[in-house]
């Protein structure tokens, strides 16, 4: 069953390998460097590294769909309306 990407609410727009910026306050408390506080990634740059539309060959619906690499140590599940491509 091949499952389109407009209807799992990700856009064509934005593809892996593409450098995106944080445009909105976004904040984690994964970040390597402060483990266990609040981190804002606003103004954070970094690279998409997948887009889930898949989970186990299964369709999936993910809340956080785009997977963005922002250093070798730190990756972050985001909104596609959270990032701008540079």
């Amino acid at each position: 069953m091949v499952v389109e990407q407009q209807k799992l609410s990700v856009s064509n727009v934005m593809k892996v390998g593409d450098r995106v910026r944080v445009k909105e306050s976004v904040v984690v408390y994964h970040h390597p460097e402060h483990r266990g506080q609040a981190f804002d990634l606003k103004g954070t740059e970094g690279e998409i590294s997948a887009i889930v539309t898949q989970w186990q060959g299964r369709p999936v619906s993910a809340n956080l769909p785009v997977l963005v690499q922002f250093s070798k140590k730190f990756k972050a599940h985001l909104r596609e309306g959270e990032l701008e491509i540079i």
